[in-house]
């Protein structure tokens, strides 16, 4: 049985994915200090296929067992978490990283990066391809989750470069589904919330900045087939549907059945004002496409939900 170490495993997208390794066959080790993650996430996973180790990835990991692939998803990923916590996201981009990847490197593992389209800033290509180097404010509110991901990719491929050490790296792109947290300040939790409870949705700027939102199960599936392949250089992840962030609002609402109005306030600093994939490099190499619509991955979001709220 293959054993693969998923740090921030008990985050959205890391629970899904030891969700995803598990289904698989294989034996999970669950890595998260819950600053953003919760143990409900993973509850649901017990027996001899899955453990979690409550650690912070800053400090050192060692674990007493062989490995065979490293999944390095720790990081606050939200605004409103990495906004709260600058240094901390930093130190996780670099220490964390570098941790994740010595780990790698002593067990002869596979290790894939979780890194994000914030890499490529506010763009002036649309779509975005892995080619693109990117145009990021180091200096701005969001520069310390951005450079954290530059600076984690540029250590990844140090490590591959230097040290021998079989890396990849995903640059994820917006990407929904259930175990999001309502509150944690993302669009589509965001509007779900507010449209739920017949509240305004609250959309910033006049709703003309787009984004390009991706089904979770999709992103995972496109995450696995990359750490199963033997690419090195990064690889875009994410639905190439474009849609305004209004449009999404509209969307919510219509699907939601809400009688919520939309209403408008200022646009955050260095908000970007185009995020859409090019997935190329994507179906080429991985054979990979997202399946799942926004309307189709909106209800199922929301009878997630509504089966939570009646097991509760």
């Amino acid at each position: 049985m293959a054993t693969a170490v998923v740090t921030g495993g008990a985050g959205f997208l890391g629970s899904h994915l030891c969700d995803h390794l598990v289904a698989k066959g294989l034996r999970v080790i669950c890595v998260d200090n819950l600053e953003t993650g919760s143990l409900q996430n993973v509850e649901h996973l017990r027996g001899d296929s899955f453990s979690f180790v409550n650690h912070d990835m800053t400090e050192h990991l060692a674990v007493d067992e062989g490995v065979d692939l490293v999944f390095h998803l720790a990081s606050p990923a939200s605004p409103i978490d990495y906004l709260r916590l600058p240094l901390k996201t930093l130190k996780v981009g670099s220490y964390g990283t570098h941790n994740a990847l010595g780990l790698a490197k002593f067990k002869r593992a596979r290790f894939l990066l979780a890194s994000t389209s914030e890499v490529y800033g506010d763009p002036a290509i649309h779509p975005q391809p892995e080619t693109y180097w990117g145009n990021v404010n180091p200096i701005g509110p969001r520069g310390v989750y951005d450079e954290a991901k530059r600076y984690a990719e540029a250590l990844t491929m140090a490590y591959h470069r230097q040290q021998g050490v079989d890396t990849c790296i995903v640059r994820i792109f917006n990407t929904y589904g259930k175990r999001m947290r309502p509150n944690d300040g993302r669009a589509i939790p965001t509007f779900i919330r507010q449209a739920q409870a017949n509240e305004p949705l609250t959309v910033f700027g006049d709703g003309s900045q787009t984004r390009s939102f991706c089904y979770v199960d999709d992103l995972i599936r496109g995450l696995v087939l990359l750490a199963e392949s033997g690419e090195h250089l990064p690889v875009n992840i994410g639905n190439p549907q474009e849609l305004t962030l209004l449009e999404l609002a509209e969307n919510v609402v219509r699907v939601t059945g809400s009688k919520s109005e939309i209403v408008f306030e200022a646009l955050p600093v260095d908000d970007p004002q185009v995020r859409q994939p090019d997935i190329t490099r994507a179906r080429q190499l991985l054979g990979w496409e997202p399946q799942v619509g926004l309307e189709e991955g909106l209800r199922r979001v929301l009878e997630a939900n509504e089966r939570e709220s009646l097991s509760v």
